[in-house]
């Protein structure tokens, strides 16, 4: 078994939900991660992972949202550990570093999605692009809500997967 895995097996439960907060922002999915223990392997936390978000309501859903900033933006609306924010930074990086005019694309995006969808614009951005992100953003725009949600479901399951990762790697 991998150290990692030992060591978040070996937590207490809220120790553990805590740190699966820094991974994902719905205290739903962090408790009931957390109740899945003790995890085999990387690759069992990683699918336990999958499996429980997949499985979490809406609601649930919109508050893993609350915990990031905006594209662009460094203060989420929920509270954040200070790893999670970092993490936020990192994953960011390259809107941060965008041109004037696509920062400012970016955040008249920003509020037209938010105004649109009640919550903001998820996407995960490592490794992406500013234009690829303003790309995005402007092709989820003329979604409907209710595919818009699932879509960035998805967007939160890889950035939760990225930070699982960065969790156990660290």
């Amino acid at each position: 078994m991998d150290q990692s895995v030992r060591r978040l097996n070996q937590l207490s439960a809220d120790l553990a939900e805590a740190e699966f907060l820094k991974c994902c922002g719905s205290r739903r999915w962090a408790k009931q991660m957390s109740e899945a223990r003790p995890f085999a392997s990387v690759k069992e936390v990683s699918s336990k992972a999958d499996e429980i978000w997949s499985a979490l309501s809406g609601e649930d859903w919109l508050e893993a949202f609350r915990a990031h900033p905006q594209i662009g933006g460094r203060k989420a609306e929920a509270t954040q550990s200070h790893q999670a924010a970092t993490w936020s930074a990192q994953e960011q990086s390259q809107a941060q570093q965008a041109a004037d005019e696509v920062k400012a694309a970016i955040a008249t995006g920003n509020r037209a999605y938010e105004h649109k969808f009640g919550f903001i614009f998820i996407i995960c951005a490592s490794g992406k692009s500013a234009d690829q992100i303003l790309a995005s953003l402007n092709g989820r725009l003329p979604n409907d809500p209710e595919t818009e949600i699932r879509i960035a479901a998805e967007e939160q399951r890889k950035i939760t997967q990225l930070r699982l990762n960065k969790l156990l790697t660290t």
